[in-house]
């Protein structure tokens, strides 16, 4: 049964939320929208179902061409395609790569391109209006949170990862079904899972005060911690599947506080097209190494998050979360994802230029971050 929750946006949450879509549709005076997908779900139980509960009276226009790491590209092409069609909104059905892709149509089908201009680091977050195209966003996945989140990550044509962040960019609606993450294979069960507790730990590590995203973070952990192996193990756990769902939910409306070098990291070597590497699964990676390097500014907060996950607070965080992703399956280096050590120079600086960077708690330079990419090779 769903249930709605109004904070930052409007959240349908629970088994069969996805038939609130036709309301929701209606309620935003969205006549034709365009849904944002990619290849391996278009042709799923997952869109048909969704597509079943719009109930539009037209057939669907459907773009499937989400790249794993939404692109500069794939925005310029979906564009294109929504305009063609004349849509007048977006359904963004998937994991946080088609979330964020949607946000990136919505922006710049409203605003004058290039789309670089209105990243973070260029100075683009006062660019950015509230006359966005309506959006909503349907996670298939468990994860990035991007239903809920004000940002956007593209990668440019020139391998930069950048963050396109505003208010403005967080959907209409987010409607959260965890009965449509039942098919999702365990490792990416467990990768996305990954990516929704770095959101929780990372987003109550930030120096920024702000103790309701406090409070948000430690509960969204605490149902991640419980129920990431639980989901991995049997993909039709309804309830674990639910607990995860909440628990990216949690860790996405928090990280309005910022996040920190675990991002700064995985941003940076996530914009090497040839590598094409999974954001979840970096941040699972990177973990271990960045909670060693912060632990001299976090003493009580480490402990805090050891007590929520039902650990001594004398525990070593890092071994812990090394020893989380071995049992998830995930990889443990950056060698077995193909990173070479020739390229820790280049991933250091733009990791330094990161909009995560600055709520590190630990003030990181651009050597810091080098010796934390050789650490984890």
């Amino acid at each position: 049964m769903a249930f709605l929750i109004n904070y930052l946006t409007k959240v349908q949450f629970g088994e069969n939320a996805v038939y609130e879509l036709r309301e929701e549709i209606r309620q935003l005076g969205v006549s034709k929208p365009l849904f944002i997908t990619d290849k391996g779900l278009s042709n799923t139980n997952v869109m048909d179902v969704t597509i079943s509960a719009s109930k539009l009276n037209s057939a669907p226009i459907i773009f499937d061409g989400t790249p794993q790491n939404p692109n500069e590209s794939a925005v310029e092409d979906a564009l294109l395609f929504l305009r063609k069609n004349e849509c007048d909104g977006i359904i963004a059905v998937g994991g946080g790569s088609s979330i964020d892709l949607a946000k990136g149509i919505a922006l710049l089908a409203t605003h004058p391109a290039p789309l670089r201009q209105y990243s973070a680091i260029e100075g683009g977050i006062e660019k950015i209006q509230s006359n966005i195209l309506p959006l909503i966003a349907i996670p298939t996945t468990a994860g990035t949170g991007s239903e809920v989140g004000r940002a956007s990550l593209i990668t440019m044509r020139d391998k930069r990862k950048l963050g396109f962040i505003s208010p403005f960019l967080i959907p209409s609606v987010a409607i959260c079904d965890p009965a449509l993450t039942l098919s999702l294979p365990p490792f990416l069960t467990a990768a996305t899972g990954m990516d929704a507790v770095a959101h929780c730990v990372e987003t109550f590590l930030s120096p920024k005060i702000n103790p309701p995203a406090d409070a948000i973070a430690l509960d969204g952990l605490g149902y991640a911690f419980k129920n990431i192996n639980k989901a991995v193990d049997d993909g039709r756990n309804l309830e674990a599947r639910t607990q995860m769902m909440m628990a990216a939910l949690e860790g996405a409306l928090a990280f309005q506080k910022g996040l920190g070098a675990v991002h700064s990291l995985s941003h940076a070597l996530g914009g090497y097209h040839e590598l094409n590497l999974h954001h979840g699964t970096l941040n699972a990676i990177f973990m271990p190494t960045v909670l060693r390097f912060n632990k001299s500014h976090c003493k009580v907060k480490y402990e805090q998050i050891a007590q929520v996950m039902g650990l001594g607070s004398s525990v070593d965080l890092a071994d812990e979360f090394n020893q989380l992703n071995r049992s998830l399956g995930l990889p443990t280096r950056l060698t077995e994802l193909g990173v070479r050590k020739d390229m820790c120079d280049q991933v250091s600086k733009w990791a330094f230029d990161d909009h995560s960077t600055p709520t590190n708690p630990k003030p990181a330079k651009k050597k810091d971050f080098y010796n934390m990419l050789v650490e984890t090779l």
